[in-house]
């Protein structure tokens, strides 16, 4: 099915010097979720434009667990097969509790698929996948303004004065999105945590099996995933860093290394002391989606809506937040798609367009608001004192059945 009709752009005069873009779908944010957004539609034959703010691809540092609801996402579109030759399979967490009496460990095999990617590989992988000319790099949006008193289509304005006319619009501009605040939702919460991220490679070959480590200690976490042969992934978190927190990488890992002495495995020291320079990703401060204000934020105004950390971010407890854009690029696209075969072959009506988002928004709100409610939970649970607050996180996760993945084993459908 070729829709090009309906979506495609163009150019025209405003009075003067001055013009303005017409696209049908324009994507603002050039990530993991904007990219797999534009993809997907591509997939269903209809263009969009994606306009990102950064220079280039943002595809340095950092890796990404995709459990199997994200795998089946990148199936439909298309490059699952190319990812699996980058990525080995893990096929076990064991999850280790120091205590003073001892250490407790748990085994809990993971449910289908999960493997740790290069978000390089990931980013680019989706890219070269999109037609040329479709992504828009040092694209700055500096405000947006409804196109008509109905808010049918929305005008973009660039930092540089560009104009551009969208039919739809689609923010997937992370946790603070642009987007997000011309759909009117609140912005999002943060608490204060030490988090170093990366990868080590190992020459040789690591020893560790295909195995997923996620070690708690007193104030401390330290999770551990292969990636290939010779690659791991790691991060540790520190959940009261008080006023030792920095921004320098290098820094926060010296000072991390420093924590874990007396703590942690010379092996665990070792991943540490040597990851890969270019992948090491520090958070002072963990964002969040309150899942309460999942539940009742509006994600739309008119045909602009919103998707992946736009609409719900959440912090990194129970590695969704990239599937979780994944599924919502699938079914945004399927919503369009469905718009735009059911139009006459001239201009799609905007009021087609609102139905489609309107849909996405209904098919997505209640498996959004339980995985922020999840990793709402087991973020609490993990660092609260508080007693009260402990028994109450526990009784989430164990209900919603966190600690079996159960929120992995999820299928949004067929493109």
């Amino acid at each position: 099915m070729k829709m090009l009709v309906p979506f495609s752009g163009l150019q025209q005069q405003l009075g003067g010097d001055m013009e303005e873009e017409v696209h049908g779908i324009v994507i603002v944010g050039g990530g993991i979720c904007g990219l797999a957004t534009a993809l997907a539609l591509h997939r269903k034959g209809i263009p969009s434009l994606v306009l990102e703010k950064s220079e280039t691809l943002r595809a340095d540092g950092g890796s990404i667990g995709v459990h199997v609801n994200g795998w089946r996402v990148l199936e439909q579109l298309g490059i699952a097969s190319d990812l699996r030759e980058t990525a080995g399979v893990v096929t076990e967490f064991h999850d280790v509790w120091q205590q003073e009496q001892g250490n407790k460990s748990v085994v809990v095999p993971v449910r289908g698929e999960l493997r740790w990617l290069k978000r390089k590989d990931l980013i680019e992988t989706m890219a070269k996948n999109i037609p040329s000319g479709s992504i828009r790099f040092s694209c700055h949006i500096a405000a947006i303004r409804p196109a008509d008193p109905g808010n049918h289509g929305a005008v973009l304005t660039t930092l540089d004065g560009s104009i551009i006319r969208a039919k739809a619009l689609i923010g997937c501009d992370g946790s603070n999105s642009v987007v997000a605040k011309y759909l009117g939702l609140s912005p999002p919460k943060s608490t204060s945590r030490m988090l170093l991220r990366g990868y080590t490679r190992y020459p040789h070959g690591h020893p560790f099996g295909p195995y997923f480590l996620r070690l708690r200690g007193k104030g401390f976490f330290v999770g551990r995933s292969p990636m290939t042969d010779n690659l791991v992934n790691f991060f540790v978190a520190f959940w009261h860093p008080g006023g030792d927190a920095t921004k320098d990488a290098h820094a926060m890992k010296d000072f991390l290394l420093e924590k874990l002495k007396g703590q942690c495995s010379d092996e665990i020291l070792e991943m540490v002391r040597d990851p890969e320079p270019d992948s090491l990703i520090i958070l002072t401060k963990i964002w969040y989606r309150p899942p309460w204000q999942v539940m009742f934020g509006s994600f739309q105004r008119g045909t602009a809506t919103v998707a992946g950390d736009a609409m719900h971010v959440m912090g990194t407890y129970i590695g969704q937040g990239g599937s979780a854009g994944l599924e919502d690029a699938l079914v945004l696209a399927r919503s369009l798609s469905r718009a735009a075969a059911g139009s006459d072959g001239s201009e799609l009506c905007e009021k087609k367009i609102s139905a489609a988002i309107r849909d996405y928004v209904k098919e997505r709100r209640l498996r959004v608001v339980r995985l922020s409610l999840e990793s709402f939970a087991m973020g609490t649970l993990l660092a609260t004192k508080s007693l009260l607050a402990k028994l109450a996180s526990f009784a989430i996760v164990s209900l919603l059945g966190t600690g079996t993945l159960r929120h992995t084993n999820y299928d949004c459908g067929r493109l």
